[in-house]
């Protein structure tokens, strides 16, 4: 089981220093979003993940992983490949433009055409295989077997998960005095990174799953990494199957707390960033929030203290916003 260090993610820090857009966060008006405080009120900051390149947390995992071997001289002629149809694709696909080498990421033939357009978009030659992500790996797997192309994953290598954890180093120079991180946890590359960083600075990290997308939650219950079923609303970005071991570790301390949300509860955190802030983010993004805001988070969810000052990841906004009612904001 690989332990992440602090020192990955400094290293990852001055790796991507100038490649990444630098996390902008902004304060939520009292009052505005209600949270399930019981006592008092809190302050509550958001941070924008999702103005980063590729519209998502994982372009610095991606920017991380081909800097790191390109200062190793590991980079190969074939370049890089992955197989994923969601935001780890794009952000491969980016970083290696960035880095002037060649993409191929392998899709299911089911993707939609706007992924294919945006990957095609980033200069990286798409592949498509089958119509499951199982089909697309093992063809994935079988072109770096027969070219050399250096294999990318979507959360689970160390490279990668230290680079989403420049993110949280970022929060913590912007917000001092913090008490705890909120974020949403997917396969677990963004919560590893984000819990080791925190724990070095003593910040509390919330890691938050919807309920029937708990990978990393079944894991702290069983002691081991397991598969779980899938099917959340949420599911098109934090619907892993079974967690990393390196988040599993990362998990297995009193400093992180272990959260399940309702899908109800992250429809209405997703719709509350749009009606106070006009911000529209993937279901996943809102997952972080709902763990504060539902009708079931006093129950369920994470109760702040009176006066904690408390981060929230929004992680990504690669989704259609025509469901969001485009109605006023309420004053």
């Amino acid at each position: 089981m690989h332990q992440l260090m602090y020192s990955d993610i400094k290293a990852a820090v001055d790796r991507i220093s100038g490649r990444v857009r630098p996390v902008a966060l902004a304060r939520v008006d009292p009052g505005a979003i209600p949270t399930a405080q019981p006592d008092g009120p809190c302050d509550v900051w958001l941070a924008l993940e999702f103005m980063q390149h590729t519209g998502s947390f994982k372009a610095r995992g991606a920017q991380n992983f081909l800097q790191a071997h390109r200062e190793a001289g590991t980079l190969p002629d074939a370049g890089v490949t992955i197989a994923s149809g969601g935001n780890a694709g794009l952000a491969c696909a980016w970083a290696a433009r960035q880095q002037g080498v060649r993409a191929t990421v392998f899709l299911p033939a089911t993707a939609p055409e706007v992924k294919l357009a945006r990957l095609r978009g980033y200069g990286a030659e798409v592949r498509l295989v089958g119509t499951e992500y199982a089909e697309a790996l093992a063809a994935c797997e079988e072109f770096v077997a027969a070219t050399g192309a250096l294999a990318s994953h979507a959360y689970d290598h160390p490279l990668i998960a230290a680079g989403a954890g420049t993110l949280m180093e970022e929060i913590h120079h912007q917000v001092p005095g913090l008490d705890t991180v909120v974020v949403a946890v997917g396969g677990g590359g963004l919560f590893a990174g984000v819990a080791t960083s925190a724990r070095h600075h003593g910040i509390r990290t919330v890691a938050v799953e919807p309920e029937r997308c708990r990978a990393l939650n079944a894991a702290l219950e069983a002691g081991r990494v397991v598969d779980v079923p899938v099917d959340s609303v949420a599911a098109d970005s934090l619907g892993a199957r079974r967690t990393s071991a390196t988040a599993l570790a990362a998990a297995r301390h009193d400093d992180v707390r272990s959260v399940l949300v309702p899908d109800s509860d992250i429809v209405r955190a997703r719709q509350a960033l749009w009606d106070h802030r006009r911000v529209a983010v993937e279901h996943g993004a809102a997952t972080a929030l709902a763990a504060l805001t539902g009708p079931e988070a006093a129950n369920h969810g994470y109760r702040p203290t009176p006066g904690e000052r408390i981060a929230v990841i929004l992680c990504g906004a690669n989704t259609d916003p025509s469901d969001l009612a485009n109605q006023p904001t309420p004053h």
